[in-house]
């Protein structure tokens, strides 16, 4: 586990591309985990927290940025195994805990036979279980206090939660994706929920905090917090605007695609080396990304205006 402040770290879950990390704070009281990650994760988080004398049973919280099963998969499985344990979500995203078969089938379409594979088990957590967040809430867990801010954008049930006594801000994916030490940060943009208006807000949020440290699932803490944020801005306008573009004219959606991937794999070259590029241009999350930013311009297209 890596140390981020006393009493807080972060566990590496192994997972390939991105790589996902979990947030782990322990006092007295017990334990609090930020994003738990999915099922198929679930040993290695086991492991790294039992080479530090921590067990599941420990666990006193599970905070949820959002409900991907990335994030989010695990959290009805380390319930079944603790089950008093305190799980904090958005209302929107509650009901996709208490009861996953909406979310599997909207990954199952997205991933198919890989789905197991990814993601493992997704297990229902009880009601009683359920802490609902709306954002603006100070949820006091053993010696700490974390605030917590809506942050949607990425997901419409997304928040972000605040540590002021360490100025760590765990963001979940409001942050973007960075791998490693470059200074390029991706904007993960999957259907159904982007909002590129929500989420511009949603950073003003987070600035709003004066974080010393942004903690993000992909993948852990990075400083100076200004430029890391002024970096994914920059690439959240830049991919959206691309997209845009590739929406114009009688084109296919392939055809739409490729336009976008080209385009855009030109521009992380530009951000980054070759061997960097390549972490961050996987043709799957591409797709992926075109469909949720077109799916956007679409619906800024088809609202009906007011006045």
């Amino acid at each position: 586990m890596f140390s981020l402040a006393p009493g807080i770290g972060f566990v590496d879950l192994r997972f390939s591309s991105p790589p996902i990390a979990t947030g782990v704070y322990t006092d007295a009281a017990g334990v609090v985990l930020i994003d738990p990650g999915p099922t198929s994760c679930l040993e290695k988080l086991r492991h790294t927290l039992a080479d530090h004398s921590i067990s599941l049973t420990d666990v006193r919280a599970v905070l949820l940025t959002h409900v991907h099963l990335d994030h989010a998969g695990a959290a009805g499985t380390i319930v079944q195994e603790n089950p008093n344990i305190e799980v904090y979500v958005h209302e929107r995203g509650a009901r996709h805990v208490i009861d996953p078969s909406k979310l599997v089938e909207s990954a199952t379409r997205l991933w198919g036979p890989m789905m197991g594979t990814l993601w493992g088990a997704v297990l229902p957590v009880p009601a009683p279980n359920v802490q609902i967040l709306r954002g603006g809430e100070q949820i006091r867990l053993g010696q700490r206090q974390f605030e917590v801010a809506y942050t949607p954008g990425h997901a419409s049930h997304h928040v972000s939660y605040f540590d002021r006594g360490s100025g760590v801000a765990w963001v979940g994916d409001t942050a973007g994706i960075r791998i490693g030490q470059t200074r390029f940060v991706r904007p993960p943009t999957p259907p159904p929920d982007i909002d590129v208006e929500a989420w511009t807000e949603s950073v003003a949020r987070i600035r709003a905090w004066q974080p010393q440290t942004i903690f993000i699932t992909h993948f852990g803490p990075f400083q100076p917090v200004a430029e890391h944020l002024e970096e994914f801005e920059k690439t959240l306008k830049a991919m959206a605007e691309l997209v845009r573009q590739s929406l114009d004219g009688g084109q296919s959606d392939d055809e739409r695609f490729e336009h976008f991937r080209e385009e855009f794999e030109r521009y992380i070259r530009s951000q980054v080396s070759e061997d960097e590029a390549a972490a961050y241009g996987r043709v799957e999350d591409m797709v992926f990304s075109w469909q949720g930013l077109a799916r956007y311009w679409r619906k800024r297209e088809t609202a009906p205006t007011s006045g």
